[in-house]
């Protein structure tokens, strides 16, 4: 076993001479040939007063970019309960820590009188809609009436145009039988002058007959002759009777047709007058139906009131969460205005940030955020919300970010430390030793120039690391100075060497 471990290491030895010291030789034995040897790139001669300092090739990379903020967590909502009226609390107390679902009682209050007040109200209502209907049944009665009397309005002055027309009728007949008396007393006068002359023919005949000179015929012909005027007086005597008559017809039937002018008129006013009753009563009932309407709205007006007044008897819990206090005590008493309770909503939570306005255009709404826990905690979740204006006093932003919280363990209020991620950036990965100040205060590195000099050149710091700080605001490739950047200044020349020479 001694000897075999012996000749395994001699043998190790002489292949380690071979690689390291005969590494020409080991290949033509194997027959490889080496690769050629690169050629040196000369460095450029440097300056006599160069300063010697080491310098590192940097190249930029991708790098999550992130906001840190300082903050705390909120109760996604919160709110205290309060009455709405007043009254004695008649419900048994809730305790502090208790959940509640959305709707739960949480104060009850004494209804006192105000069933008795809703009661009166929907009485009123009942009264109101009886007013109503009565007035309604008016006005259609009020309608009927002018109606009718709009009919007989139209049927008087009818007949007011009729009797016109039967009194001119009338007129007509007076002066026809005005003008028929004259005639009837003409005929009258001749007949009776017949009669004189038919007695004159009879005497001078009766003489003559009794003397003998004239013949019985004469006498008979005169007897005859008054006979006949006689009968002609008869008859014209009743013709003007029956003139006189037809004038005393017409003078009745121009008086009848002005008693039936009058009564027309007569109805006409009437009529008018009814009209103008029915016009007032439609009024009134008009009238009458916009009190009713009025009283029955402002009785339902009440009664809503009321009912909402009685509805606000009962507090009830607005969302579900849990409770921040104690509910009212039984038997306090709540004015309006007066708290019930305090609820807490925390699931999910919202942590709550400043944003300087600097920042502002490297946020956005839903991009992913993280935080750490003043306990050590630590959440993800996403950002809600952005204030539009800012806060006057610190000219900064309000930032919402909303992570879930399931189990409540999450406390409103806890001090937080927040991340939002933003887009990445082109940065370099920097020792946090080759960071320097320039005269001015600025913050930078001092690179290694084309020309072999320094130069100073300011960065924006992103975030700290294990392996250094992460910069931004460099030139990729850089070749920055991490040892001796204290000792030179821009435009000085510098001898740069890699770190591990």
């Amino acid at each position: 076993m001694r000897l075999s471990s012996l000749l395994t290491a001699i043998v190790v030895c002489v292949l380690l001479i071979l690689v390291v010291f005969r590494r020409d030789v080991l290949l033509d034995f194997a027959g490889i040939t080496p690769p050629p040897a690169p050629m040196a790139v000369p460095e450029p001669e440097p300056a006599p007063d160069a300063v010697r300092v080491i310098a590192a090739t940097l190249r930029a990379r991708d790098v999550a970019d992130g906001i840190v903020l300082r903050g705390r967590t909120e109760a996604a909502r919160q709110v205290v309960v309060r009455a709405e009226t007043s009254g004695t609390v008649v419900s048994e107390p809730r305790r502090k820590g208790a959940e509640i679902s959305e709707g739960a009682l949480l104060c009850e209050i004494d209804p006192g009188t105000r069933q008795s007040v809703l009661d009166e109200a929907r009485a009123r209502e009942v009264e109101a809609q009886a007013r109503l209907q009565e007035a309604q049944a008016r006005l259609l009665s009020a309608t009927g009436g002018r109606e009718e009397a709009e009919g007989r309005l139209t049927e008087a002055q009818g007949r007011l145009e009729e009797t016109g027309a039967r009194e001119a009728a009338a007129q007509a007949a007076l002066i026809q039988a005005q003008g028929r008396v004259p005639e009837a007393r003409a005929v009258l006068a001749e007949a009776e002058a017949r009669k004189r002359e038919a007695e004159l023919n009879l005497n001078a005949a009766q003489k003559l007959s009794a003397e003998g000179f004239a013949s019985d015929t004469r006498l008979a012909n005169a007897e005859a002759a008054l006979e006949s005027a006689l009968a002609g007086i008869q008859r014209a005597q009743s013709g003007v009777t029956t003139a006189e008559a037809g004038i005393a017809s017409a003078e009745a039937g121009i008086a009848g047709a002005k008693a039936q002018t009058t009564s027309a008129r007569a109805g006409i006013t009437s009529a008018r007058a009814g009209i103008t009753a029915a016009e007032a009563q439609i009024s009134s009932a008009e009238a009458g139906i916009t009190g009713a309407q009025a009283g029955l709205e402002s009785a339902r007006a009440a009664i809503a009131a009321a009912e909402a007044e009685i509805d606000r008897l009962s507090i009830t819990a607005p969302f579900a969460g849990l409770l921040e206090s104690d509910t009212a005590e039984r038997g306090s008493l709540l004015q309006p205005g007066g708290e019930c309770a305090t609820i807490i909503r925390l699931d999910p939570m919202k942590l709550v940030g400043f944003l300087p306005e600097t920042d502002l255009g490297r946020i956005k709404l839903g991009g992913q955020a993280a935080a750490r826990l003043a306990s050590g905690k630590e959440v993800t979740g996403a950002v809600s919300f952005v204030a539009r204006s800012a806060d006057p006093a610190t000219r900064t932003f309000r930032v919402e970010v909303e992570i879930p919280n399931p189990d409540g363990a999450i406390r409103d209020g806890q001090t937080a430390e927040i991340i939002v991620a933003s887009d990445a950036r082109s940065a370099h990965l920097v020792p946090q030793s080759a960071l320097t100040l320039n005269d001015a205060g600025d913050l930078g590195v001092r690179l290694v120039a084309d020309d072999s000099t320094a130069r100073f050149a300011p960065v924006s710091l992103l975030r700290d690391s294990v392996d250094g700080v992460l910069v931004a605001g460099l030139p990729d490739p850089a070749r920055v100075i991490t040892v001796g950047q204290e000792y030179v200044t821009d435009g000085v020349p510098v001898l740069p060497s890699e770190p591990d020479q």
